[in-house]
């Protein structure tokens, strides 16, 4: 299988899974810009409308020792990338859940009862999920948006977005702003990946009817001229929300890459490929246009610019902070879409402007050998912070690039969490792993959680980095944790291993 039809989500399980049995075998309050603006719910997939993935609860450092299994519930979804990778949400004591065969389940959050299920069985690669507001689930099968009851699970709507049938598909929890829910479009499906013609369209669809009311196309119709052969765009994950009612997102990356035999390093796509491995603002209400960022022009490495940005108050101004699998995060004024400070975390090995010679043509100045970050390495899960320090998971991966621009696997991941200087973006502590980190961190007090993937989940001090608590979890996990009140709620959806079960488990002080 060559690394031009594996996507970003497969690459990341075929990834996992060598990863895993390698390993196995050998052995409170927010200080966010954004806020909850328009955002009546309790469920988001960021813990809030900025995306800060801080919690509320009663865990701190003092007491994170006493976290202890309280029940755990079977994951049954079979689907090429596991059974589970999306992040739970959490709202009046409920767990909603999506699993990788699109089924949503509402889980007691004491006990683990499941109180409903809606199934949809339609394999979906993640990461997936839900949003809960206004007595809605929101989420989205690979096809088409919906809207559930949140008491009974009943299905109130659902819209059809995908309009190149077999070369699109959806993969990302919604967005929710002010009674709109915001779903796109992502150039690939389940069973193939990127294939030419496939292109990220963001959709705002009415919350109680599911009627579309505008679009954005991330990438142009006409795909930089080869509809044939070309591809890209969209969203992976669920936008941010400020308090003036204007939405920010990341995209993802343009196809084919680094390009096909007879045209190299992107050459059919000509030019910086907008608006691919971009962090977006418009107006939540119009789609209109506010500025872009482009992190990677003519990406050529699959280097999404995939999180959902952090909004956040730091160094006197508003700060967007976005990053991906450039390995760069970037924190832009959120005002004018500029730079104010970047910082590369993780592996680089003096590829980071390769996209550039290759947009100019220069194609004797990209070397040929191993490639950090690859196209499993980066900024892979959304990140998080407390307000002071933006928490960073990192994948090291790596893969290789040929003088005549083939790409090729690289060798083992590792992972890392970096603690960066919100204001600065000066690292301030690290942690290091020997498996990838493919799930976001979650803060809660002077706590943040995070797991790697061969299924270790750590609290750690967030002023310091200091280990506090370690549980071993039933199988591989490549997604977040969440956490409410007393419990963190932990899907490790990946069996990688013999004698691995995967499950949702919920661990709660005391037990």
């Amino acid at each position: 299988m060559s690394l031009e039809n594996v996507s970003r989500a497969g690459w990341l399980t075929v990834g996992l899974l060598l990863l895993l049995t390698a390993a196995l075998a050998g052995c409170g309050g927010s200080s966010s810009g954004g806020g909850d603006a328009g955002f009546t719910g309790s469920g988001y997939p960021g813990v809030d409308a900025a995306n800060t993935r801080e919690a509320k609860g009663t865990i701190d450092s003092s007491n994170v020792g006493e976290l202890a299994e309280a029940w755990s519930l079977p994951l049954t979804a079979q689907s090429s990338y596991g059974a589970h990778s999306s992040a739970p949400v959490i709202a009046n004591g409920v767990i909603y859940s999506q699993d990788l065969e699109s089924n949503v389940q509402a889980i007691d959050l004491e006990s683990g009862e499941v109180l409903w299920t809606k199934k949809y069985e339609e394999a979906d690669e993640g990461p997936n999920g839900v949003v809960v507001a206004e007595g809605m689930v929101f989420g989205a099968t690979p096809r088409a948006a919906f809207g559930l009851d949140q008491k009974t699970g009943k299905e109130v709507w659902s819209t059809p977005l995908v309009t190149h049938t077999g070369v699109e598909g959806i993969d990302m929890a919604p967005g929710f702003h002010d009674g709109l829910v915001f779903v796109s479009t992502v150039p690939l499906t389940a069973e193939q990946a990127y294939p030419g013609g496939g292109t990220g369209v963001l959709w705002a669809l009415d919350a109680k009817t599911g009627a579309k009311k505008w679009h954005f196309d991330t990438v142009p119709s006409d795909l930089w001229g080869d509809t044939k052969i070309n591809s890209g765009g969209g969203l992976w994950q669920p936008p941010s929300f400020d308090e003036k009612g204007f939405i920010y997102f990341g995209t993802g990356n343009p196809a084919p890459y680094p390009g096909t035999a007879a045209k190299p390093f992107g050459s059919s796509r000509p030019g910086d490929n907008l608006y691919t491995n971009s962090m977006v603002k418009l107006d939540a209400a119009t789609g209109k246009m506010q500025w872009h960022y482009q992190q990677t022009p003519h990406d050529i490495y699959d280097w999404d610019f995939q999180d959902p940005p952090i909004l956040i108050e730091a160094g006197g101004r508003e700060l967007a902070i976005g990053a991906g699998k450039s390995g760069v995060v970037v924190a832009l004024d959120a005002k004018t879409g500029k730079p104010v400070w970047k910082r590369p975390v993780g592996t680089h090995n003096g590829h980071d402007e390769d996209n550039l010679h290759a947009m100019k043509g220069e194609y004797s100045k990209i070397k040929a050998g191993e490639v950090f970050p690859g196209v499993l390495g980066g900024v892979i899960a959304p990140m998080a912070t407390d307000g002071k320090l933006i928490f960073v998971p990192v994948v090291n991966g790596s893969a290789s690039i040929s003088a005549s621009g083939e790409l090729g696997g690289g060798g083992e991941q590792t992972g890392e969490l970096v603690a960066l200087d919100a204001a600065t973006g000066k690292v301030r502590w690290n942690q290091k792993f020997t498996s990838a980190a493919y799930g976001a961190p979650t803060v809660v007090n002077d706590v943040v959680l995070v797991a790697a993937s061969e299924g270790s989940l750590y609290a750690f001090e967030a002023a310091s980095g200091g280990e506090l608590w370690v549980a071993s979890l039933p199988a591989g996990i490549n997604t977040s944790v969440s956490v409410s009140g007393d419990t963190v709620v932990a899907p490790a959806g990946l069996a990688a291993a013999e004698g691995q079960t995967p499950a949702i488990v919920a661990y709660r002080l005391g037990g």
